[in-house]
C-alpha cells in the first residue's frame, strides 16, 4: 500500500454552504420550560441567537482561508485516510510533537498554540524550546475519512499515529493529548517507548488502589465531582457508546441540532463562568462545528465511543507508562483523578496545577498551555 503523503487544501463546495444556510433558516426550535437554564441543556434563546449568527454573520470562507494558512496533508495508514496539519519550526533542533484532540473538538483546538510552539521567540520565548508540530484529525473526525471497517478504537488509532510519526521521519518525538487524545497518547507511550520520549496529558488515566482511603479533602472533592459528572453529564457518552447510528441521523441532518450537541459541552466543560463566549469566540465555536457538519462526520466521530466500548480496550489493564509524563491539572477539567492514583499508572515527572482553564485547555488558555509544554519537554531535548 502506498505510503505517500499528499498535500491537501480545504475547500468546501458552495452548494453545501447554500444548503447549510437553508437548513439554518428552517430550524424548528423546541419549546422550553420557563426559567430553565443550561442545567436542562442549551437555552433556546441562546441557541436562536447563535444559529442566527451562523446563518447571517459567520464567514466560512474567511475561516477556511485561515485554516489553509497551515500546511495540511493526507496519508493512508492501515487502510485509513488520515488528515493532519504539519507545522515545521524555522528553528534548528526543534523537537517533534504530536498533538491529539478529542470529542467534540478538532484540530481547531490547537490553532492558537501552534505559533507559540513552532516559533517561541516571536512570543518572547527561546528558540531552544521550539517544536515541529503534527496535529492529526482522529479517524472519522472532520478531515480524516470515516472508517469503513470495524475496530478503530483508541489503541488502533495510537498505532496509526505512531506510523504517521515514523512516516514523517521523526524517530524521536513527544506526544500530548486530552480527552480521547489522552487515551491515544497514553497508548502511544505504551506501544512505542523506543521513539516516544515523553508524553504530556491534561486528562490522565487514574489507577485506583485496592484501598482508596487516605485521600486528601481536595481529592475527595474531585472524586465527588467525577461521580456527579457521571450521574448528570455523561449521558452523551452512553448514547454515543451504544447507539451512535441512531443519534447520527439527527446530527447529520440538523445543523442546529449538531450545534446544540457540541456547544453544550463547550459550556459545561470549560472554565467559562457560565457562557461559552467568555472563553471562545463565536467564530471558534462555529469553525469547530463546521468541521463536523461540512464533512458529515458527526456520526463517525460518535462511533469512536461505540468502537471503544465494543473492543473493551478501556477496561483492559494498562501497563505502567514508564516514559516521563507531564500532567497539567486544569481546575474545570471534568475528570480529575487523585495524584496518587495517576502516579500508579504513569512515571509522573511534572505535575502542574493550573490557575484557570478546563477541558479544552489549548483553546481556552493557549499561553498557559504552550508555556507548560515548553518547560516540560526540556527534560528530553
Amino acid at each position: 500500500m502506498s505510503d505517500a503523503i499528499e498535500p491537501f487544501r480545504i475547500r468546501m463546495d458552495d452548494s453545501d454552504l447554500e444548503d447549510l444556510r437553508s437548513r439554518l433558516s428552517r430550524t424548528r426550535f423546541p419549546d422550553q420550560i420557563a426559567g430553565a437554564g443550561w442545567e436542562a441543556g442549551v437555552p433556546i434563546a441562546y441557541l436562536r441567537e447563535l444559529v442566527g449568527y451562523w446563518r447571517d454573520v459567520y464567514d466560512w470562507r474567511r475561516e477556511e482561508a485561515r485554516l489553509n494558512e497551515w500546511a495540511h496533508f493526507r496519508t493512508r495508514i492501515d487502510g485509513q485516510s488520515i488528515h493532519f496539519l504539519h507545522a515545521r519550526s524555522p528553528h534548528e533542533g526543534a523537537f517533534p510533537l504530536l498533538l491529539t484532540h478529542g470529542w467534540p473538538g478538532s484540530v481547531v483546538e490547537f490553532l492558537a498554540v501552534i505559533p507559540r510552539l513552532t516559533d517561541p521567540p516571536a512570543y518572547g520565548g527561546r528558540a531552544a524550546d521550539a517544536f515541529h508540530v503534527v496535529v492529526p484529525s482522529l479517524p472519522g473526525y472532520g478531515l480524516s475519512e470515516p472508517p469503513r471497517t470495524r475496530g478503530w478504537d483508541v489503541r488502533r488509532i495510537a498505532q496509526a499515529f505512531i506510523g504517521l510519526m515514523e512516516r514523517l521521519g521523526y524517530r524521536r518525538y513527544g506526544a500530548q493529548g486530552g480527552d480521547w487524545g489522552a487515551q491515544v497518547t497514553t497508548r502511544i507511550a505504551a506501544l512505542d517507548p523506543e521513539h516516544c520520549a515523553a508524553i504530556h496529558l491534561n486528562m490522565p488515566v487514574g489507577a485506583p488502589p485496592a484501598d482508596p482511603r487516605g485521600l486528601t479533602e481536595e481529592e475527595q472533592r474531585d472524586l465527588a465531582d467525577m461521580e456527579r459528572f457521571s450521574r448528570e453529564e455523561a449521558a452523551y457518552a452512553s448514547m454515543q457508546g451504544t447507539k451512535p447510528q441512531t443519534l447520527g441521523v439527527g446530527l447529520n441532518d440538523s445543523p442546529a441540532g449538531l450545534l446544540a450537541w457540541i456547544v453544550e459541552k463547550f459550556q459545561a466543560w470549560s472554565d467559562c463562568d457560565g457562557l461559552p463566549e467568555h472563553c471562545f469566540s463565536r467564530d471558534q465555536l462555529l469553525t469547530n462545528v463546521m468541521l463536523y457538519w461540512m464533512t458529515r462526520t458527526s456520526t463517525s466521530a460518535a462511533q469512536l465511543y461505540w468502537e471503544t466500548t465494543q473492543t473493551g480496550v478501556l477496561t483492559e489493564k494498562l501497563p505502567f507508562i514508564a516514559v516521563p509524563t507531564g500532567v497539567a491539572r486544569y481546575p474545570k477539567e471534568v475528570l480529575r483523578w487523585p495524584r496518587s492514583w495517576v502516579e500508579r499508572q504513569y512515571n509522573v515527572t511534572r505535575w502542574v496545577t493550573m490557575p484557570r482553564g478546563g477541558h479544552f485547555a489549548a483553546m481556552e488558555q493557549p499561553v498557559l498551555f504552550a508555556d507548560d509544554l515548553q518547560e516540560f519537554f526540556r527534560i528530553v531535548r
